[in-house]
């Protein structure tokens, strides 16, 4: 038995069980006023921003803005609201913050790396499928691997790339036309080009031609299917928590979409590790270049830090799938927002046309090089 006379009770006496108990409390007690007064410092930070009315407390504006044409009328208004930035709240505690204008924005693109925020709740959830590639990652590991994927960004290699986007954006054209002449009067941009664009970033990182455009494929499909868990689990405020969302058939499908994403990419590397070649590398470069088939694994199983070491697989398939998800996604929204607009005003469609064939003037599309 031991003697609590310390902490002013007398001569009581307690097992050390009861000394246990009262650690465990005073430390959760501890952990739990950290986090009060870092949400408190939070809040106050974030009075400079407007927010519109929750739907209650605990909610936040959960389900303000919904993934839906309507969704996206309210989020218009909102901008047209607030037009510098408004924070709103996923349930009680995390909040979101919007940036509208230019100037807001440009304070965060000017950040360095060391100090630019990360969304770490969203990201979270890209975490088991993307690992710590350049999206996820921050800091010193951020910087290191973007020196080392700089060569892949080199003029001699992007350029080669050209024919390949030419390639896949006339496979989706025939299919429209396609598509057309059977009748169709509506078309999902938005699938379509999300189709166009992995077809072709599949082609680019990996040399893979998966016909994906013209029909189904297991790993782009995956790769479609883990964007959609991903958006749709942000949505739901209790899914935040791994121990429940793997419990559900949600999460047992991103497992199962990650191991298929992870085994491909995984058997690309290995077999591309098989046929580097030991020596003379040069000669393998220039050789890959010559015939333009140098693709974004071959630069990252070269690439070396300034101590000479290499990427490990896990990194290189981390780079990979970053890729993929970041290039597929950002791009067919970007195209998609463009082909919007340009559809909403028919004469700068006339003015982009009229450009579009000054440069192509006595020269076949297959000709467009960078």
């Amino acid at each position: 038995m031991l003697s609590l006379s310390w902490l002013g009770l007398g001569q009581v006496a307690a097992s050390p069980w009861l000394l246990l108990l009262l650690v465990g409390v005073s430390w959760l007690l501890a952990r739990v006023l950290a986090w009060s007064y870092s949400f408190y410092d939070t809040c106050c930070r974030l009075r400079c921003f407007p927010q519109p009315p929750k739907r209650n407390w605990f909610w936040g504006h959960l389900g303000l803005v919904h993934p839906t044409e309507q969704g996206l009328r309210v989020l218009t208004q909102l901008v047209a609201t607030y037009s510098k930035g408004f924070v709103t709240w996923l349930g009680p505690t995390i909040p979101l913050i919007t940036l509208c204008h230019p100037d807001m924005i440009r304070t965060i693109t000017n950040a360095s790396a060391a100090i630019a925020p990360k969304d770490t709740v969203f990201y979270s959830f890209l975490k088991p499928w993307l690992g710590d590639g350049l999206l996820l990652s921050a800091g010193d590991k951020w910087s290191s691997h973007r020196r080392m994927l700089t060569p892949a960004f080199h003029f001699n290699i992007l350029k080669h790339y050209v024919k390949i986007f030419n390639d896949s954006v006339n496979v989706m054209h025939a299919k429209w036309k396609r598509l057309v002449s059977e009748g169709s009067t509506r078309l999902d941009m938005f699938e379509h080009i999300s189709l166009m664009t992995l077809d072709s970033l599949q082609k680019c990182v990996f040399s893979f031609d998966s016909n994906c455009q013209e029909k189904p494929s297991e790993y782009i499909a995956a790769i479609l299917e883990l964007s959609a868990l991903v958006a749709k689990r942000h949505q739901q405020i209790f899914m935040h928590m791994d121990f429940l969302y793997y419990l559900t058939p949600d999460g047992q499908r991103f497992r199962r979409a990650c191991r298929l994403v992870h085994n491909f990419t995984d058997a690309v590397i290995q077999e591309r590790r098989r046929t580097l070649p030991d020596e003379g590398v040069d000669d393998f470069l220039k050789a890959k270049a010559k015939a333009k088939t140098l693709d974004f694994i071959d630069v990252l199983l070269l690439t070396k830090d300034k101590d000479g070491k290499q990427l490990s697989d896990e990194d290189i398939r981390a780079e990979a799938d970053t890729f993929m998800f970041g290039g597929h996604d950002t791009t067919a929204s970007g195209l998609s927002w463009v082909l919007y607009n340009l559809a909403k005003h028919p004469e700068y469609q006339e003015r982009c046309r009229q450009r579009v064939q000054e440069l192509l003037r006595d020269r076949e599309p297959k000709e467009i090089e960078w």
